[in-house]
């Protein structure tokens, strides 16, 4: 079980997948990127509830559907979480449903998606299982950079602290890193 940490549904906790086909990120790295989402998007100030108001979040290999959904907690819209698995993806829904929260929950590859979408957004995150190899994650940041992300746009990738950090194709601009225990959060802007 995870747990919503600010916002409307502050405390709520939603299921996660059983087994170990996902990891769900834990509540520390969730407020920590929270925390730094604030600082970037300067709404620190703003009523917890609010502070993704304005702001579009994508969700790749969404998992048990707790950052997206905390995202759509804070305001956030639209927000789209995509999970390649079916059944999981029934599962995001129903947390979503059951949080009360706006979000679009699309099964789809993570690839598949980004290079059939359209649009941009202001904020992407992946977190893609152990078994997806950072030159995966690579493809994914090169198909993002071509259109995807918006002006002054975030992409955070979660990797294992094991992982070597994924190569930035030139678009982003501003890159850096934070770790948290055995993860690391890979932050790449566009201006």
């Amino acid at each position: 079980m995870s747990r919503i940490i600010a916002g409307t549904a502050k405390g709520r906790r939603i299921e996660t997948p059983k087994g170990d086909n996902t990891r769900p990120t834990t509540d520390r790295t969730r407020e920590a990127l929270f925390s730094a989402l604030v600082n970037w998007f300067d709404t620190a100030d703003m009523e917890a509830a609010e502070h993704l108001t304005g702001f579009s979040v994508l969700d790749l290999f969404a998992g048990s559907g707790a950052i997206g959904l905390e995202a759509a907690n804070r305001g956030a819209h639209p927000v789209v979480l995509v999970e390649a698995d079916r059944q999981i993806a029934a599962l995001i829904q129903a947390n979503a449903k059951h949080l009360d929260v706006r979000a679009e929950v699309r099964a789809a590859k993570a690839q598949t998606f980004v290079d059939e979408a359209t649009g941009s957004f202001d904020l992407v995150f992946i977190d893609p299982p152990y078994d997806v190899t950072t030159e995966d994650v690579e493809r994914l940041l090169v198909a993002l950079a071509d259109g995807m992300v918006a002006e002054r746009g975030l992409v955070v990738v979660e990797r294992s602290k094991r992982d070597r950090a994924p190569e930035w194709p030139a678009r982003f601009t501003d890159t850096w890193e934070k770790k948290y225990g055995e993860t690391v959060l890979y932050y790449g802007s566009v201006d």
